[in-house]
């Protein structure tokens, strides 16, 4: 197999670190060697939060340069669209519908960028997704992570029932209930 790249993006409180926790999961769980690099900046004050994960028969480093990732989960739009560089020409983005106003917008210094959606469908192939909305419906908005996650999972070529045992591994006991109804709904998108 050759190695897959995902870059999963966002800013600091919106869940990525467990993401990309559950996605190396099931790369290894389905016996793959797994490398996983994390780069970010003030996460803890909302700061962007990018990391890569790399799987596949044999893995030599988690990094993935320009035009390498099959795969950017982002989980806020400005962040798709600072990652998307790294996409490769067809490539896959599922993308949060959810804006998050950075420093330089809140201070007025800069405008949110319009018409993001439409700038990523150019490179790549791109699913939005309102999964705050959704995560509401299952009664916590902190698992559109999860939505994202669940929406992946569609077309990964593993059975839903696995992803769901890696979940049950992966999330705190307590919240995995409501992280399985917003999977689900995730993977009915």
């Amino acid at each position: 197999m050759s190695t897959t790249s995902i870059m999963i993006t966002g800013v600091g409180g919106q869940g990525t670190l467990l993401a990309v926790r559950v996605l190396g999961n099931m790369a290894l769980r389905k016996g793959y060697d797994v490398k996983v690099s994390e780069v970010h900046g003030m996460s803890q004050r909302g700061g962007s939060v990018v990391t890569y994960l790399r799987y596949g028969d044999r893995v030599y480093s988690p990094i993935i340069e320009k035009g390498e990732a099959d795969v950017i989960l982002a989980f806020e739009q400005l962040e798709a669209l600072r990652c998307l560089p790294f996409v490769k020409p067809g490539g896959r983005i599922i993308v949060n519908d959810q804006k998050i106003d950075p420093m330089p917008v809140i201070t007025g210094a800069a405008a949110y960028p319009e018409g993001i959606i439409d700038r990523l469908k150019e490179r790549a192939e791109v699913t939005v997704v309102p999964a705050i909305r959704i995560a509401e419906e299952v009664g916590n908005a902190r698992t559109a992570n999860v939505v994202l996650l669940g929406t992946y999972a569609k077309n990964s070529g593993i059975s839903k029932e696995e992803w769901t045992e890696v979940l049950k591994e992966t999330v705190p006991a307590k919240f995995i209930d409501v992280n399985i109804q917003a999977f689900e709904k995730g993977y009915q998108l």
